[in-house]
């Protein structure tokens, strides 16, 4: 393939823009799951991540005052804090945890939705995340919206103004991998937001190949807290999000059924 100016232009100079911002690192990760509030500060640092998302239920932002808190050593004026509304199994549930999430942080605005319609899958429920949806748009909020792989339902999302579709790999904690990828490219053949896997990371491979499928960006928690070193599984993950965004702009070699050389034939002396 030839590499042109604008091959190189795009690498160089490629950033993520969500909601009207823009982010050099195309990774976010969560800030659950960590055996402790310092090697959560270490692994979000090794990721290189620049949104990192909060489970408004869980985690200590201000609201219990004698406990860590992770606005002091994740300092929103260094990260975007992306709320989400992890265990909320309704429509109701999620609004409200959104509109906390917004007092505690100074009106913040831009928030994760995600409703939950099974405890054993951790799937979303559709009907419940559109009905929230559209009430957290009309209050102001810029929704970045966690659905499953459908790609109907997530031009529905775009459609109605989310500011990101999130479309899951796997269910939430799997670590299988993106289980249905031509799902997912159909889903970034379509977007007119941007796309970010959320969801059934792994490894570093599966962060590679949801980025060569045309993905903004990935958003993992389980795949970094649970390895047996976070910390070097986080720069790994950075990593593979940046070798696979380079190699979806480069663009890949065609698939044949057979074999050729690597250097052509003629005028070789026998």
């Amino acid at each position: 393939m030839v590499v042109t100016a604008e091959t190189i232009r795009k690498t160089t100079n490629d950033p993520l823009v969500i909601a009207g911002r823009t982010y050099s690192s195309r990774l976010l990760v969560g800030t659950g799951k960590y055996k402790d509030i310092e090697q959560t500060r270490r692994a979000v640092e090794a990721s290189g991540a620049q949104i990192i998302t909060i489970a408004v239920r869980r985690t200590n932002i201000g609201q219990n005052p004698n406990e860590p808190n992770l606005t002091e050593i994740l300092p929103p004026s260094k990260y975007t804090y992306l709320p989400n509304t992890a265990g909320c199994y309704s429509a109701e549930d999620a609004i409200r945890t959104c509109r906390l999430a917004r007092e505690l942080l100074d009106g913040h605005d831009l928030v994760k939705l995600e409703v939950l319609g099974s405890e054993k899958t951790l799937y979303p429920d559709i009907p419940q995340t559109l009905s929230a949806a559209e009430t957290l748009i009309a209050d102001g909020f810029k929704v970045m919206v966690y659905t499953n792989d459908d790609p109907i339902v997530a031009r529905r999302f775009a459609e109605m103004g989310c500011v990101a579709v999130m479309p899951l790999a796997a269910p939430i904690g799997s670590g299988l991998g993106i289980r249905n990828p031509y799902n997912i490219r159909f889903i970034v053949e379509e977007a007119t937001v941007p796309v970010l896997v959320d969801a059934g990371v792994g490894t570093a491979s599966d962060a590679a190949i949801a980025m060569e499928l045309g993905c903004d960006g990935v958003l993992m928690n389980t795949a970094i807290a649970a390895a047996q070193n976070p910390v070097l599984m986080a720069q790994a993950m950075k990593k593979a999000v940046e070798a696979g965004r380079e190699a979806y702009l480069a663009g890949r070699m065609p698939r044949k059924q057979y074999g050729s050389p690597s250097s052509p034939l003629g005028g070789v002396f026998f």
